[in-house]
């Protein structure tokens, strides 16, 4: 039987500074493998901040610090024995926009897997402050092994199509680690309208609970973040999360050996390929006449 596996679910105020993120991040490895981490787990553009967000744009980068901090990151989960997952921006070619990314780096510091946003906020016209006028989005799943477990990567507005999970279910994964960064806002705007402090935790529950899998979820800590990380176990609840607008370091434990209540068992993989319905349906006059008593 496989072992249990213990993630930290981590968070602070992403800043438009790397070296400031770059010190909370070692910060935070530090004190997740000092208690005990196998895997830890930073929230979107935790490294390289959030463009038109924490920074104006991607141009604002200063690519060589983001590569030295991301190499000291690198070394850290070496020196730790833990894996990272790291959110951080990925430049691409010539003038094409970098992917928002989060690199699954290995205990021994090498990036062995990399996710790239698949659904970026926005339209197909620009829009200012949306993610597609900063990134290109992503064209492929992300799952990799750690200790016997299969671990799947989105990155937040990716929350908004069940799709992915499916996808991801499909794929055996166990755990998803998902990367998010609500937070910046003004005062006014946190005031009037904060929705995802409601439908963010909600929907994960619920992807947990319709695909049976764990969820990390973290977020920065910005200026009135939305909502703190936290982690949920297979049947949909929520299982600890870190106090609201502070830095932390949320310490879960994913047991194999717990039981957890799956309710779509019977019915999932047929639904899944396209059968809508549980038992064996009836051929028979009245079910057909759908205008009568």
């Amino acid at each position: 039987m496989k072992q249990p596996l213990t993630i930290a679910s981590c968070q602070f105020s992403v800043e438009a500074d790397i070296d400031h993120n770059a010190a909370r991040i070692l910060q935070q490895i530090d004190e997740a493998a000092e208690r005990g981490a196998r895997l830890v787990h930073f929230s979107e553009a935790a490294l390289s901040g959030y463009a038109g967000v924490d920074i104006p744009g991607t141009e604002a980068i200063d690519w060589d610090q983001l590569t030295k901090a991301s190499e000291a990151i690198c070394q850290r989960a070496s020196q730790r024995g833990v894996w990272v997952l790291l959110g951080s921006t990925h430049p691409l070619s010539g003038s094409n926009k970098p992917h928002n990314s989060v690199y699954v780096i290995d205990d021994r510091g090498q990036v062995v897997e990399r996710y790239d946003k698949r659904f970026c906020t926005g339209t197909l016209d620009p829009q200012p402050n949306l993610d597609l006028q900063h990134y290109s989005p992503g064209n492929h799943t992300t799952v990799f092994e750690l200790d016997g477990y299969r671990c799947g990567v989105l990155i937040c507005y990716d929350y908004r199509f069940p799709e992915l999970y499916r996808e991801l279910q499909q794929q055996g994964v166990e755990i998803v680690l998902q990367s998010f960064h609500n937070a910046r806002r003004s005062e006014e705007d946190h005031a009037a309208y904060n929705i995802w402090q409601q439908i963010v935790p909600a929907t994960m529950m619920c992807r947990a609970a319709s695909n049976h899998f764990w969820i990390s979820a973290t977020n920065s800590m910005a200026r009135c973040s939305s909502w703190p990380s936290f982690f949920v176990s297979p049947d949909g609840s929520l299982v600890d999360q870190l106090p609201a607008h502070s830095d932390g370091v949320l310490i879960s434990q994913v047991d194999p050996a717990a039981e957890f209540w799956d309710a779509a068992a019977p019915w999932r993989d047929r639904s899944i390929a396209g059968q809508l319905h549980s038992g064996e349906l009836l051929d028979d006059p009245r079910s057909q006449q759908r205008q009568s008593l």
